[in-house]
């Protein structure tokens, strides 16, 4: 039963172009090597270690950094203890007015009594600054490592400067050390954030980067099962470009580097316009649905690749969207509105105004004084 799944599942009609079997695949010629779906594997277990190296990271190279730049952990207002507004509260955060006004008569409170026990409660689970630090500069620092890595063993690459020498006897393809060290890499951070994103900072875009996370693992997985290797380094490079720029922007931000902030974001902008907006669709994407086509020859799992390639670029669109809209309010009504990515609720009479100048970098600080970016990656992402 398991077996004849397993070869379903793996169904050379579906994975590969005509005439190319596993087999092939199976045996390269001498002194080369071609991927094999067991290597990948090994990315399951090394999500963990990149999980527990994130806490080693944050907690003895982050937090010393953030205390270096008087970055502090700070203490939240505690709520006046109530077992009937907490029930409430871990059911619904926000409750409407006609609940707000239920509770004022069973518990005998004023109406902003209760309003503000609501606000302070859930300013009591807002992340300090410190841990958004924290999360920033190990993204950070994951993201001009790999990408450092990325170029370093792409630039020889002779498909890097012709896009088409990405399909040149595809499937059929030696893979190098280094893609495959890059994709393993690329793979378990992936696998961490997923484990990660449901204790990080929590945003509006949850579903976004969801379903972003889980396009990005698939389309590594099955890309480097059929060996659409060579293209798949180029993808997750031109991704890991702007979201460098993104975390360092943060990370001047929480330290109250206005300045450099400002010209981080703006190189980020620029950055996340070029790769993700003419790169991506423009080369990238062009080459898959044309060039492969032409010189492959479509088959089945070929709709799944640019299926998924263009769910991405979609969020590309989506995101830049929201860069837009936040860019354009600094601009032309002198004031950001909060982070569209933030759902850390507000206080009227509790927040803190930033003192970022009014110019596009301030998408990276919410009314509270707080950053939470408008992208991941991944992202992220990335």
């Amino acid at each position: 039963m398991t077996s004849s799944i397993s070869a379903w599942f793996w169904s050379e009609r579906f994975w590969l172009p005509e005439n190319v079997s596993w087999a092939d695949l199976e045996h390269p010629p001498p002194g080369e090597q071609y991927p094999r779906v067991g290597q990948i594997l090994y990315a399951l277990p090394l999500a963990v270690c990149v999980f527990l190296l994130r806490l080693l990271f944050e907690r003895l190279v982050a937090k010393p950094c953030a205390h270096i730049l008087q970055i502090q952990a700070g203490v939240h207002r505690q709520a006046q203890p109530n077992a009937v507004l907490e029930r409430v509260y871990q059911s619904k955060t926000s409750p409407d007015t006609r609940q707000v006004e239920g509770l004022s008569k069973q518990l005998d409170w004023d109406v902003r009594k209760i309003q503000r026990w609501f606000r302070i409660r859930r300013n009591q689970d807002k992340p300090s600054m410190q841990k958004k630090f924290c999360e920033s500069m190990w993204r950070f620092t994951f993201y001009l490592g790999i990408f450092i890595y990325a170029i370093h063993h792409l630039w020889s690459s002779p498909w890097l400067w012709e896009v088409r020498q990405c399909w040149h006897k595809f499937p059929l393809q030696p893979l190098t050390t280094g893609q495959y060290n890059h994709y393993v890499a690329e793979l378990a951070f992936y696998w961490s954030l997923m484990f990660s994103q449901f204790i990080d900072i929590k945003r509006k875009d949850f579903i976004i980067m969801l379903v972003h996370h889980l396009a990005t693992i698939i389309l590594i997985t099955f890309s480097f099962a059929n060996n659409m290797i060579r293209m798949g380094t180029m993808v997750m490079c031109v991704h890991d470009a702007s979201d460098i720029f993104l975390e360092a922007a943060k990370l001047a931000n929480y330290a109250k580097y206005q300045r450099l902030c400002d010209g981080l974001f703006v190189v980020f902008s620029i950055i996340f316009f070029i790769t993700r907006l003419v790169i991506y669709p423009f080369w990238i994407v062009y080459s898959v649905l044309f060039d492969s086509w032409e010189m492959a020859g479509p088959y089945q799992a070929w709709y799944l690749f640019n299926g998924l390639l263009l769910v991405l670029q979609v969020l590309h669109i989506i995101w830049f969207y929201l860069i837009a809209r936040i860019a354009i309010k600094a601009i032309f009504k002198g004031k950001v509105s909060k982070d569209d990515r933030s759902d850390i609720d507000s206080s009227s009479d509790e927040e803190i105004h930033s003192s970022c100048s009014k110019n596009p970098s301030q998408t990276l600080k919410p009314k509270d004084g707080s950053h939470t970016g408008i992208l991941n990656g991944d992202s992220h992402d990335h």
